[in-house]
């Protein structure tokens, strides 16, 4: 029974070597977006992190960082 679940009647190289692009695609798409996400956070810091109340004000009220800020805050 585990034998013939295991080599699939002869198509088990197919099959796991599909899975195991499938798991290493993920892998490197999820690495590739999460390291994006960094230099843009870091971006957004160096941009914004050092702002003084009368700036911070102003950029908050642009309606792109509206938006920007509106779905980090939803996470």
């Amino acid at each position: 029974m585990i034998n013939e679940l295991f080599f699939m009647n002869g198509y088990e190289v197919y099959v796991l070597s599909a899975f195991g692009f499938t798991i290493l695609s993920f892998t490197a798409l999820y690495l590739v977006i999460k390291i994006q996400f960094i230099k843009e956070q870091s971006k957004f810091l160096i941009k914004f992190g050092s702002l003084n109340s009368e700036k911070a004000n102003s950029a908050k009220s642009q309606r792109i960082n509206k938006e920007i800020l509106a779905n980090a805050t939803n996470k």
